[in-house]
Formats: C-alpha cells, sequence, structure tokens
C-alpha cells in the first residue's frame, strides 16, 4: 500500500477509534488538515460489491441480488468508505460483502474468474471482522507475490459461521494458488489449515487440473 500514516489521536485518554479514522477536535482542523494530504493511488481500482440476502429467497437466477456498491482507487477513498459501511458482525445472515477489482464481477461466470477458485477460512459468528480488514488492506496494498493472480475477497454471513474467502484467476497455477494461501495465513496469523477450491466452470474446463491445494 502506499504510504502508511499515523491517524490515531496522540493525547492520552482520547476515544480509540477505528485504524484509518481521523481525529477531529470540534475546531474542524481535523478536516482542514485532511483536505490539505494530497491522496495515495493505489495500484488497482477495486469495486465493493453487495449480495442481499433478501433476494436470495426468491427463485431468481444465481448472481443477480449481486449489486456493485462503489469503486475507489484510492487510500483515502478505502478509508472513506469502510468507515461508513457495515462490518460483516452488522450484516444480516445470509449476505455477502464483495471487494473486487474493478471490471472484474464477483461471479464464477464472468471470463476472469471462471477459470479460478477461492482459498476460504471459517471462523465463528462476529468473528469474520479482523480477518476481513486485514484481508482488504492486503489486497490493495498489493502484498501479494502474486497478486495479478487475485480477483478479489469475499465475507459471508452465514447462520452458524462466517466465511472470508480469496478468489483468483487461474487454478491451474499451482505455484501461485499455494504461495497466495501461504501468505494469506501469514498476514492473518492463521493456524490452522485452509483449502482450496477450484470453481466449477474450471472443473469442466480442465478435468485433468487438481481439484483442491491445502495449506
Amino acid at each position: 500500500m502506499a504510504e502508511d500514516t499515523e491517524t490515531r489521536p496522540a493525547s492520552a485518554g482520547a476515544e480509540e477509534r477505528e485504524e484509518g479514522e481521523i481525529a477531529d477536535d470540534g475546531d474542524g482542523s481535523a478536516a482542514a488538515a485532511a483536505g490539505r494530504v494530497s491522496a495515495h493511488p493505489l495500484e488497482n481500482a477495486w469495486t465493493f460489491w453487495f449480495d442481499n440476502p433478501q433476494g436470495k429467497s426468491r427463485a431468481v437466477a444465481w448472481g443477480s441480488t449481486i449489486h456493485p456498491i462503489h469503486t475507489f482507487s484510492t487510500v483515502e477513498d478505502f478509508w472513506s468508505l469502510y468507515n461508513n459501511i457495515h462490518h460483516p458482525r452488522k450484516l444480516n445472515v445470509g449476505a455477502d460483502f464483495h471487494c473486487f477489482k474493478d471490471k472484474i464481477e464477483p461471479k464464477w461466470e464472468d471470463p476472469i474468474c471462471a477459470n479460478g477458485g477461492k482459498w476460504t477460512i471459517s471462523c465463528g459468528k462476529g468473528k469474520s471482522d479482523t480477518f476481513w480488514l486485514h484481508t482488504l488492506l492486503a489486497l490493495i496494498g498489493e502484498q501479494f507475490d502474486f497478486g495479478d493472480e487475485i480477483c478479489g475477497a469475499v465475507v459471508s454471513v452465514r447462520k452458524n459461521q462466517e466465511r472470508v474467502a480469496i478468489w483468483t484467476k487461474n487454478a491451474a497455477n499451482e505455484t501461485a494458488q499455494i504461495s497466495i494461501g501461504k501468505q494469506w495465513k501469514e498476514f492473518l496469523d492463521y493456524k490452522d489449515s485452509i483449502e482450496f477450491v477450484v470453481h466449477e466452470d474450471a472443473k469442466r474446463s480442465d478435468k485433468g487440473a487438481k481439484n483442491r491445494y491445502t495449506v
């Protein structure tokens, strides 16, 4: 990611803020200071998508309930969005929240995703907020050695658990997939094994390829 700037208040006893928030002492000085800071561009533009759980209860085509929310391309735009949207623990059961590179739709049918797969981490209810944030920071900060292989990430809220997944482009590129899986675990300090599963389209197009990797 571009230059990392400290945004928490220096004064003791100040109310703790979400990482990335700018403290405002009420006189507008923080807002004025923020306005003087040049934007820090990201290497890629990214789009947040939301999959409405209410739409899933009806007989509709898969993927038709997924809608783009906003596209961002700077560090400042990311934090402005992140600090003003619901975090996973506040999403309704059945919801999916995606962050994908711009111009890539979070659907298996998207040509860029069709021959890929996904790494997935599962956790208990209300536990995915930290995993989700750290995954987003690793993605938009281009911290993966094979970042070009990554399409995006999704957090899914279900009745008994929550899941965070990273989608990739080419499931047959074992070297890239293993590298992404191992680095992701390191970024999250995750100790359990995780599994890579190939999208159904990839299985049909390359029956000789491995369907799963584990790290």
